[in-house]
Formats: structure tokens, C-alpha cells, sequence
């Protein structure tokens, strides 16, 4: 038999039964159960940042972990154990200060997106990520407005980001009391609908679940499968949740490399992988918006197969190594072989990614990644260069080239690699690569490039990796 859904809607106990997996939270808010139409329905997929709402759930250490989501896309099974927020909740003893600030800064006009950007910047204020202008523009980076502008509205952030953080420790620490008896252990498994949710809370329970599963749909962030069910009206029969699989959700520390587990989220991820280096850190900043950020995962990004993640030519370049795991069978394999052909990857029925290892950079090893795309923030890449070459007196003695948007999959440029291998890394060695990734990729022209632009930028991105090596400035805060 299945169990309710048991969460915290404001502070309120809510168990719901009966309605299908599939019901995305902010279905559930709008509807006739709760009617809290604050939260708005803009995209829904995740874009626009109208949806955004607070989950709070337990930190480990006695305390909450607290993230903006976006509601349109996050399935109301996943609330399980969780708290969310939303903005009727500010407003309940008057207005917030950021309620505040938004109305004296004149932010709003229609006030279909005010919502949102409340919630965002009451999430970044709660979590310390505003600081300065800034950072206030990275936090609403999934957050769209069509009226007003962006300039009132982070003024507001910022006269936020000025009020010192209220003491709520007491609070938090009963509220985490609370989720976690909601929580329960083992297994938590809700039936509605003729569809089954699924959502362990450990790899060896991850494991067995999937392997009596396999014909079952992983969902972590659900940052794609949520757009299946929103755009697509896909059906999914069994869904298994590894948000909860704490054991996936750990960055460890090698001698020599990096270990991303596969819950670890993009935002969790972007400290970590600067210490990298820092075109790590400028991508992983532009990577979708900060809602998609929290929710994300490093798994994910990588399992999907999409030919136009960020993160897979990254850690390709890189030279990642993947591990999966099937059943109590474990295995790895260079990343860059998990990726056979569009639409294809090698993991078979049952099997599931279980951690990334991310090479650290040695000594002789320079490293660029670049992300071309038509706008700054929240936009998919038309190209992801990712570039590591090894030098010896400015001799290429290894190179690893790799591009995402260029074809079916994330791939290394052979041809180019080796146009570079055992030359100086001149314009003339650059020349020849750039000529060479004509054999390497016959790109697609589709919305977001042509395949000869996205050929062109492809050349560019090596030459400017040519530049900054020689100490051209390359970025425009570079040469203001």
C-alpha cells in the first residue's frame, strides 16, 4: 500500500493522497485544495521564475537547508518530508521587508512577476547570497520581468541584502524535527492514479529499488522530466526520486581529483569546481537560472545525454572518469565513452550514474571553457568550448578539445587535437585546428545557430584560448 504525502504548506501539516505523481506543486497551490494563486503559472518549465517558491528541508546539523525551486516543474511527491513557502506566507502579519522595498523602489507594474521575485530575493536574503549589486543580478537570474525593468527591482534587492538576518535557530531546529518525523525511514512509496512514486533515501536502497524497477524513470531536480510532463504530456507509470539519496550528495576530496556525487546540485557543485579553475565557476554561474541551479544535479546534467549540457565538455576536457552502479555491480569508465550517439548512452536497464571523478589541473596544464549563447543568463548554449592542453616550452604535448552543440553528443575534436599536438601553440597551430574541426563536426543549423556560425565560434573560442595564454585580455571587465 502506498503512504500520504506528508509536508509543511506555511507551517501547516498537509497529507495528501490520490492525486497522480505527476501533479507539479504549483498545480497543487493554485488548485481547489489550497487556492494560493500567488505563485504564478508563467512558462512552465522553469524559465521565467513566476512559480518560485521556498523548500526547506532538514541540513544534517540540527538546522534547515533552504533553496528557491521552481513549483512548475517540481512534483508535488517530492514535497515529501519537505516545507515549502510561499508568498502568501510574507504577507501574513503584514508586509515583508522585501514586500516592502519592492513597493518603495516602484518594482512592480503588473505584478504577474512580482511574486516570484519576492520569493527569489527573500530565498538569497535567508541564505546569504546577497551581498552586492552583483550578486543580487546572479539570484534573479531565473527570474524574468516584461514591465518594469530590472533596475527597481534590484534596488530592492539590495535595500534587502542591507537588513541583518532574524534569528530563527529555535524555529528551524523544531521544524527540522518535524520534517524528519514526517520524513519516516526506508523506502517512501505513494501510489495514486495507477502510477508509483518511489524515493529512497540510500544507494544500496537506490539499488535494489531500481533493479525490481527498471523500467522506471529517475528524477532528481526533474529540471527535464518535469518539461516532459509540462510540455511533452508524457506518461511515466514509475518514477524513482534520488533527491533524497544522501549518499549521492557529497563532493569528496581525492589526491588528484574531485569526487561530484550525482545528487550534488549545480549550485553545490560551482564552489567546488572553481577551486578548479575559474572559467569553471564564470560557466557554471550562467548555467540556467539560480532556481535550476538549486534543483539541478550533476547526474542529471550528465545522464541525460544532451548534446547541449554544460557540464559534459567541461569535465570531458577535464578527462572525468563516470561510475555507475547496477545492482550491488559497480564500474567505470571515461566520460567521454558514456556518450555513443544522440539519444544513446551506455548504461543499461537498472543502471545509474553513481559519482563523477574531475581530474585536478597539474602544474604544465592550461584550461579555458567557454559558454556562447545569446543571452548572458538562463539561456541554453549554442557552443560550450572546453579546452585542456598540456605545454612543454609552449609545445602542445597533449591536448583534449571538446565541444557541446556541435553534435549528437558531447565530443572531443580529434582532428583539431592533433592539427596541436607537437607544435607551439601559435596562431598557425591555432589555424590548423580551427580548419581541422570542419573534419571533426558537421553541426546542425537550428533556433540557436547556424552550422556555420557555431563552426565560426567554435574557431573563435580556440583562438581566444590562444590570446589569454599570451595575456590578451579577453573579457570586457578585463579591458574597462
Amino acid at each position: 500500500m502506498g503512504e500520504a504525502i506528508r509536508f509543511l504548506l506555511n507551517g501547516e501539516e498537509r497529507m495528501v493522497e490520490g492525486l497522480p505523481p505527476t501533479t507539479t506543486v504549483l498545480e497543487y497551490l493554485r488548485g481547489a485544495r489550497e487556492r494560493l494563486t500567488g505563485t504564478k503559472e508563467g512558462c512552465a518549465e522553469g524559465d521565467c521564475g513566476a512559480c518560485t517558491v521556498l523548500l526547506e528541508e532538514p541540513d544534517g546539523a540540527g538546522g534547515l537547508q533552504r533553496r528557491a525551486v521552481n513549483a512548475c516543474i517540481l512534483f508535488l511527491p517530492a514535497l515529501h518530508g519537505r516545507s515549502v513557502v510561499t508568498v502568501e506566507h510574507l504577507g501574513r502579519d503584514g508586509l515583508h521587508p522585501i514586500q516592502e522595498a519592492m513597493v518603495e523602489r516602484h518594482a512592480s507594474q503588473c505584478g504577474f512577476c512580482t511574486p516570484g521575485f519576492v520569493m527569489q530575493l527573500y530565498s538569497g536574503w535567508r541564505t546569504g547570497a546577497l551581498s552586492d549589486r552583483q550578486s543580487v543580478k546572479d539570484v534573479i537570474s531565473g527570474n524574468l520581468c516584461r514591465c518594469t525593468g530590472y533596475g527597481p527591482i534590484v534596488e530592492a534587492g539590495l535595500d534587502l541584502a542591507r537588513r541583518p538576518l532574524p534569528d530563527t535557530s529555535a524555529e528551524d531546529a523544531a521544524t527540522a524535527e518535524a520534517l524528519r518525523a514526517a520524513r519516516g525511514e526506508g523506502v517512501f512509496r505513494y501510489e495514486a492514479d495507477g502510477r508509483l512514486w518511489l524515493s529512497p533515501g540510500h544507494v544500496d536502497d537506490l539499488a535494489d529499488t531500481y533493479a525490481a524497477h527498471p523500467e522506471a524513470t529517475l528524477v532528481a531536480g526533474a529540471t527535464d522530466v518535469g518539461l516532459w510532463v509540462t510540455k511533452q504530456h508524457r506518461d511515466f507509470p514509475v518514477m524513482i526520486d534520488v533527491s533524497r539519496v544522501e549518499d549521492l550528495r557529497h563532493v569528496e576530496e581525492g589526491p588528484h581529483s574531485l569526487f561530484f556525487g550525482a545528487g550534488v546540485t549545480h549550485r553545490e557543485a560551482r564552489a567546488r569546481l572553481a577551486d578548479i579553475h575559474p572559467d569553471l565557476d564564470e560557466v557554471m554561474r550562467r548555467f540556467a537560472g539560480y532556481q535550476i541551479r538549486n534543483t539541478g544535479t550533476v547526474g542529471g546534467n550528465i545522464a541525460n545525454g544532451s548534446p547541449i549540457g554544460d557540464l559534459p565538455p567541461m569535465l570531458i576536457a577535464l578527462g572525468a572518469n563516470l561510475f555507475l552502479r547496477r545492482g550491488e555491480a559497480m564500474r567505470n569508465l571515461p566520460l567521454e565513452d558514456f556518450f555513443i550517439q544522440y539519444g544513446r548512452q551506455d548504461r543499461a536497464p537498472g543502471e545509474f550514474v553513481v559519482a563523477v571523478e574531475v581530474p585536478l589541473l597539474e602544474v604544465n596544464e592550461r584550461f579555458a571553457a567557454y559558454k556562447i549563447s545569446k543571452r548572458l543568463d538562463s539561456d541554453i548554449s549554442a557552443v560550450l568550448a572546453a579546452f585542456k592542453l598540456t605545454l612543454d616550452g609552449g609545445v602542445v604535448m597533449s591536448a583534449r578539445l571538446a565541444f557541446g552543440g556541435m553534435a549528437g553528443t558531447p565530443k572531443r575534436a580529434a582532428a583539431a587535437e592533433a592539427a596541436l599536438i607537437g607544435r607551439p601553440f601559435d596562431a598557425d597551430s591555432v589555424a590548423r585546428a580551427a580548419k581541422a574541426l570542419r573534419e571533426d563536426f558537421q553541426p546542425l543549423d537550428d533556433l540557436r545557430a547556424s552550422a556555420d556560425y557555431r563552426l565560426q565560434a567554435a574557431a573563435g573560442c580556440l583562438e581566444r584560448f590562444r590570446l589569454q595564454l599570451n595575456g590578451v585580455p579577453s573579457r570586457i571587465e578585463e579591458v574597462a
